[in-house]
């Protein structure tokens, strides 16, 4: 996976929209500023990882639904990555996933974290 600018790590899934929305938005506002960015899916949010798993996630106002978020993300070049063993250790596997994206392991998390200028862990 090639390195990026910013980087958050997101643990929480659907059961913590708040902290789902507060990564997908510090993201977005990455890449409009002219980063290169990556959010890597761990723990319990590998299951954000299944295609429209981000459907119907909104806190409200000010923040947008999360599914907004994302596609406007993705739209302007944020990567969003899989971490396999929490994917794995949370009963899934790679074919329920999205395929935009990648299933990264632990020397890819480093990989990313060290090339980094800046991250946000949400935990």
């Amino acid at each position: 996976m090639t390195p990026t600018d910013y980087v958050t790590t997101v643990f929480d899934g659907k059961s913590n929209p708040e902290k789902v929305t507060v990564t997908f938005t510090m993201a977005l506002n990455a890449v409009l500023k002219g980063y290169s960015s990556t959010v890597i899916l761990m723990v319990e949010a590998v299951e954000l990882g299944k295609p429209g798993a981000m459907k119907g996630m909104n806190i409200g106002a000010p923040f947008e639904p999360v599914q907004d978020l994302l596609e406007k993300y993705l739209e302007k070049g944020g990567q969003v990555a899989i971490c396999g063993a929490c994917m794995i250790h949370n009963g899934m596997n790679a074919e329920q996933m999205d395929p935009r994206y990648p299933v990264i392991t632990a020397p890819d998390v480093i990989d990313l974290l060290m090339g980094a200028k800046g991250s946000l862990q949400v935990t």
